[in-house]
């Protein structure tokens, strides 16, 4: 091989763009990919609220947000971990910060001038960027093929980076399609499946009517023995948000396997049962329900009728009883939604597809990185986090490759 070679990279996303980034700082020639008008357009969503780029906690609690289990990603996220995206991000001139919650944002907080250096940085390193180029597999010569508006278009054959995105988002160009086209050269895809995704309830006609689109600030959900704080939003069909995102792979498995869930919704997790019963006790003499409920109990009106939706619209008469429907609402959850109305995806490639050098065993020169992977993460920085370490270990993969390679053909 020449020192110099050409290396595609398929997928404008975080993951696929830090991939170019590697390769072309060690001197190679770069072409992304993507299939949309421009690149970065699910980054640029993902800091439409505030751009979360990772998390500060501990790294052994980092590395256990994420599933399934495995090697490979956690010493990819140890050899690019929080402090080293941190830093990469102050490179491009956009200083980072930890908030309150101990998530980490750019101090504009904002994702398009992060990605307008980035792409600065990256045209600086000759990277070339190709866009409306569909990915729709590989010729009988190994070379990749495109849908382009033009016709289809082959590119020759070597060494390439698929960051394809999972399924999440699919007008942001992350559809899945890739899936038939690596099963049908031979890789095993597990099913894509919506993470980090709402799920569906049977609210009454009241509380969809008066309610839907209503958030429910400082709350807690609790599920299977884990208790999540939180916000979360009611939707005319059922319920989201930062809360249920966070169990929501128990809560898929778990609707998986029996066909529904419940979960149990705190309203007031800031007070114990017994000082909120000493509350609803201390209540006025003749004083309404709703008015106690708002008073005592400091219930917004969407608490109240969540309290009546649970109770079959008769509250617990008692002090105690009533405490403890506060502290733990019953909600009954169905179907998840959508994978198109997810933020994210679990399935994809297993691990045991690669080796070490995040190559598919299957496809050898051929390497893979972000939600194409089979691991899910909560929201919370974990998943750009994720990303970028995965892109950065599979151009390292590659650029070790090559040089195996070399030697090989120098011998």
């Amino acid at each position: 091989m020449d020192k110099t070679i050409e290396i595609a990279v398929v997928g404008g996303g975080p993951a696929g763009l830090h991939a170019a980034e590697v390769l072309a700082e060690a001197g190679h020639s770069v072409t992304v990919y993507d299939r949309m008008p421009s690149v970065g357009r699910k980054f640029l969503i993902a800091g439409r609220g505030g751009l979360n780029l990772t998390h500060s906690e501990p790294m052994a609690d980092f590395l256990g947000r994420y599933r399934p289990v495995d090697d490979g990603l956690d010493k990819a996220i140890a050899v690019f971990p929080p402090q080293a995206l941190r830093d990469w991000c102050h490179g491009l001139g956009q200083p980072t910060f930890v908030g309150s919650s101990g998530r980490v944002f750019p101090e504009s907080f904002k994702a398009s001038p992060l990605l307008r250096a980035w792409l600065a940085r990256l045209g600086t390193l000759g990277v070339r960027i190709v866009t409306r180029h569909r990915f729709v597999g590989w010729s009988e010569d190994g070379g990749l093929v495109f849908e382009t508006p033009e016709g289809p278009v082959r590119r020759l054959p070597g060494p390439s980076v698929l960051a394809l995105g999972g399924a999440s988002w699919p007008r942001l160009g992350s559809d899945g399609a890739w899936v038939t086209h690596l099963q049908d050269a031979g890789v095993a895809v597990a099913a894509l499946r919506p993470a980090n995704v709402g799920f569906s309830v049977a609210w009454s006609a009241h509380l969809r009517e008066r309610f839907a689109g209503t958030p429910l600030k400082r709350i807690a959900l609790a599920f299977e023995g884990t208790v999540v704080r939180g916000e979360a939003i009611l939707t005319e069909d059922g319920i989201e948000g930062g809360a249920v995102y966070a169990l929501s792979r128990s809560i898929r498995e778990a609707v998986g396997r029996d066909g529904g869930a419940t979960i149990h919704l705190d309203l007031r997790p800031d007070l114990a049962a017994s000082s909120l019963t000493h509350r609803l006790g201390d209540s006025k003499p003749g004083q309404s329900r709703s008015t106690t409920l708002r008073k005592a109990a400091g219930l917004a009106p969407v608490g109240t009728a969540l309290l009546h939706e649970a109770a079959g619209r008769v509250l617990p008469q008692g002090a105690e009883a009533l405490a403890a429907l506060i502290k733990a609402v019953p909600l009954g959850l169905h179907a998840p939604r959508p994978i198109d109305r997810a933020i994210s995806t679990a399935g994809g490639i297993a691990f045991s597809n690669i080796d070490e050098r995040f190559m598919l065993r299957a496809l050898p020169g051929t390497f893979v990185a972000g939600e194409m992977l089979d691991w899910e993460a909560p929201t919370g920085g974990y998943l750009l986090q994720g990303a970028f370490a995965t892109g950065r270990a599979a151009a390292q993969g590659l650029l070790a490759w090559v040089n195996e390679e070399r030697v090989s053909q120098a011998s």
